[in-house]
Order: structure tokens, then C-alpha cells, then sequence
């Protein structure tokens, strides 16, 4: 495994991409750094991290037979990777939120940015963008729920342990994906999926509440969720979140 180390970057996506234009990388090479300063999420949104408290990386993934339209695979494959890894020994077991967060109760550990680097209708490489909180355990309000191992478990970690720990649980589960065991994949990450089949108070765009479950997802990513009448509709990330508490 090729680990490379950063004191401080803007964003190892950012890193670990331009790099791959300028030399060749081994798939699975890694771009680590005890700080980001312009770490990223979901939608835009801002990464924040304690300096040298947590970790955040990037993985540089290739593909040979891998059609884009699969892509949302390669999602349930690293949180579900993430989620395997760091679940050990923690009483209360984690769950993922749809679609690739990882939570603890209603509180945020981990969040994950896929990037994909497109050859056709194909995946040649991906970058998996990681934030995974560690050791902090203050954080700002403006953030939301949010929380780490640490306060989760009280345990301290050893970070190129528990680094090269993630790394090789993601790859296990990218295996399905290389194999197109997507069925079987899917079925894993449901059974992980938080709120899965519970009744849930959701938020639409148009900032209406209303209650639904989620009962299934959909090959492109979407979530299938059955409302209080028993119908039944599809949601993309921009058109529905979890309602705040």
C-alpha cells in the first residue's frame, strides 16, 4: 500500500488527482494529511477538521470494466467499508446514512466524497474523499450532530493502524463491485442502511415535513421510500433529507 503523508493540504482529492495526471499511481495509492484546509462534502458543503485530531484522505481507485451507470455501487462499497472497520469495538454498532455518511444514534463520524474520472461510458479511476473523526471530541455547533471514536468509545487510536485498517476493509468491499456482486452488496448495505423500514420524519426541498420509509434503493442511488398512503416515491439527494431534531 502506498501511503503518502501531508502535514497540511487544501484537499487530498484535490492532491491525489492532480498527481495522477502528472505520474502514474498504483491503484489503492493513498494521500493522507493531518490537515485539510478546504476539505470538502456532499453538495458543496465544508469538511471541518481539528488539526492532527482526525483523519482525512483520499484513495485513488482504477477500474477496468466498470460502467458508470453501476457507480452508486462503489458508494455502498466504501461506506460500507468505512462502517466495517470502524464498528469494531464499539458497543452501540454504527449505520450508514443514505447516502454515505456514518452515524453514531443521530450523530455524524464519518463523511464520504466519491469523484469519478470518466472514459466513456466507463469508470476509469475514482477518488474516495474520507473525513473520519478520531480524536476531537469538541465540535462547533454550526456543524450539526456531529461526534468521534473517541467520545463514542472512550477508546485513543493509533492512526497509521487504524488508516491502513480502513484502507484494506474498503477494499474487501470494493471487491464486490470488481466482481459485480452488486445484489449481494446492495442487500449488505441495506441491511446497514440507517432508519431502514422505520417509519421517519422527512424534509423535502420545498421545506415540507412528512413521514415515510425507506423501503428500497434504486440502481441510480435514489432512495425508494413508501409514504403514510402507501405510495411509493423516489428521491435524489436534492430533493429530500432526514428532518432535523
Amino acid at each position: 500500500m502506498n501511503i503518502i503523508k501531508l502535514n497540511a493540504i487544501d484537499s487530498t482529492n484535490s492532491y491525489i488527482k492532480k498527481l495522477a495526471n502528472e505520474i502514474a499511481l498504483d491503484s489503492y495509492t493513498v494521500v493522507v494529511a493531518k490537515h485539510q484546509t478546504k476539505g470538502r462534502g456532499q453538495l458543496g458543503t465544508s469538511w471541518l477538521s481539528e488539526n492532527g485530531k482526525n483523519l482525512t484522505f483520499s484513495i485513488l481507485i482504477k477500474f477496468n470494466d466498470f460502467k458508470v451507470e453501476n457507480q452508486f455501487y462503489l458508494s455502498m462499497a466504501v461506506s460500507l467499508g468505512v462502517l466495517a472497520s470502524i464498528n469494531k469495538g464499539i458497543s452501540s454498532p454504527l449505520k450508514i446514512k443514505w447516502p454515505n455518511d456514518i452515524l453514531s444514534g443521530n450523530h455524524k463520524v464519518a463523511g464520504i466524497l466519491i469523484e469519478n474520472v470518466l472514459s466513456g461510458n466507463f469508470i476509469k479511476q475514482s477518488v474516495i474523499g474520507i473525513g473520519l473523526n478520531v480524536h476531537q471530541q469538541v465540535f462547533s455547533k454550526s456543524i450539526g450532530n456531529v461526534t468521534s471514536l473517541k467520545n463514542i468509545s472512550g477508546n485513543d487510536y493509533n492512526m497509521d493502524d487504524l488508516l491502513e485498517n480502513l484502507v484494506q476493509t474498503i477494499k474487501f468491499y470494493v471487491n464486490y463491485v470488481e466482481k459485480k456482486e452488486f445484489k449481494k452488496l446492495k442487500k449488505i448495505y441495506l441491511q446497514s442502511l440507517f432508519n431502514y423500514q422505520k417509519p421517519t420524519t422527512f424534509e423535502n426541498n420545498k421545506r415540507e415535513l412528512f413521514i415515510g420509509k425507506i423501503v428500497d434503493i434504486c440502481k441510480s442511488g435514489r432512495i425508494l421510500v413508501e409514504l403514510a398512503n402507501k405510495k411509493t416515491c423516489k428521491f435524489d439527494l436534492k430533493e429530500i433529507k432526514f428532518a432535523s431534531r
